[in-house]
């Protein structure tokens, strides 16, 4: 499959995905069945700074679905 017919994830595959690739520059959370691509050193201000974004994340999401059901309702 190429870049462009690859299906896209979902809205928080794509989330962690995103925050994985930012934070850890890992191309892929998939299993590849090997130690040097399945395996990272990660330092610890990077795995804070993964799990903030994480956080805010769904901090974020929280948010506007309260908000979304307060606008529901009325």
């Amino acid at each position: 499959m190429t870049e462009a017919t690859k299906p896209t994830p979902a809205a928080p595959e794509a989330l962690i995905l995103e925050i994985a690739a930012k934070h850890f520059f890992i191309e892929t959370l998939e299993t590849r069945n090997s130690d040097r691509l399945d395996f990272h050193d990660v330092a610890v201000w990077a795995m804070r700074a993964a799990l903030e974004a994480a956080y805010e994340a769904g901090r974020i999401a929280g948010a506007k679905a309260t908000l979304a059901a307060a606008t529901a309702c009325r």
